[in-house]
C-alpha cells in the first residue's frame, strides 16, 4: 500500500503542474487553478478512531494547496468557483476493525470508502467528480465505530482539483 499511495501522490502533483503550465500557455483559458492533496498525520503514527459518532477527518499534512481552498485546521475544502471538481480519498485499516469513511458535499453523502479486514492491513479508495457551486464544502468523515491507521508513510489521503469552471 505504501508504494501505491506514494506513486499516486507524485502522479497527482505532476498532473497539477502540467495543468497549470497548459493554462498559462493558452491565452483566454480560465486561469483559476485549484488543487490540493493532504494526508491525515503530519508526524508520528497511530490510530484515528473509533468514535461514537461520525467525525470529520482533518488531513493535517498538506502536500499541495493551490488556490488555498482546503483548510488544514477544519479538514474542509470550500469551492472558490463554480465548476466540475474531482476528489479522491484513500484509507488504511488494520487488525480486525472496520475502516470506513464518507465523502460529503454540504452534509450530503456522496460515497463511502470502506474495508472490513479479518486480519492484517487493508486499504480502500474511492473517487468522484462533482459539480460544485461557489461556497460548497467537501470533506471526509470517519464512520462511527471504525478506526484508521496512519504513519509517516501517509496512507490516508484526501485530494481534489478543479477540472474546469462552468
Amino acid at each position: 500500500p505504501q508504494t501505491g499511495c506514494n506513486t499516486y501522490c507524485v502522479h497527482c502533483l505532476h498532473l497539477t503542474a502540467e495543468l497549470t503550465a497548459c493554462r498559462r500557455a493558452v491565452p483566454g483559458v480560465d486561469s483559476e487553478c485549484v488543487a490540493f492533496s493532504a494526508s491525515l498525520l503530519d508526524q508520528g503514527e497511530g490510530d484515528t478512531g473509533p468514535f461514537n459518532t461520525q467525525t470529520t477527518l482533518i488531513f493535517k499534512h498538506v502536500v499541495t494547496n493551490i488556490g488555498n481552498a482546503y483548510n488544514k485546521h477544519t479538514g474542509i475544502f470550500t469551492a472558490p468557483v463554480r465548476g466540475a471538481y474531482h476528489f479522491d480519498c484513500h484509507i488504511l485499516g488494520h487488525g480486525n476493525i472496520v475502516a470506513g469513511a464518507f465523502l460529503l458535499r454540504n452534509e450530503e453523502q456522496i460515497y463511502v470508502v470502506y474495508e472490513n479486514p479479518t486480519s492484517g492491513t487493508v486499504s480502500a479508495s474511492n473517487g468522484a467528480s462533482l459539480l460544485l457551486e461557489v461556497g460548497d464544502q467537501v470533506f471526509v468523515r470517519i464512520l462511527a465505530g471504525p478506526r484508521i491507521f496512519d504513519s509517516q508513510n501517509h496512507h490516508n489521503t484526501f485530494s481534489g482539483h478543479l477540472i474546469f469552471t462552468m
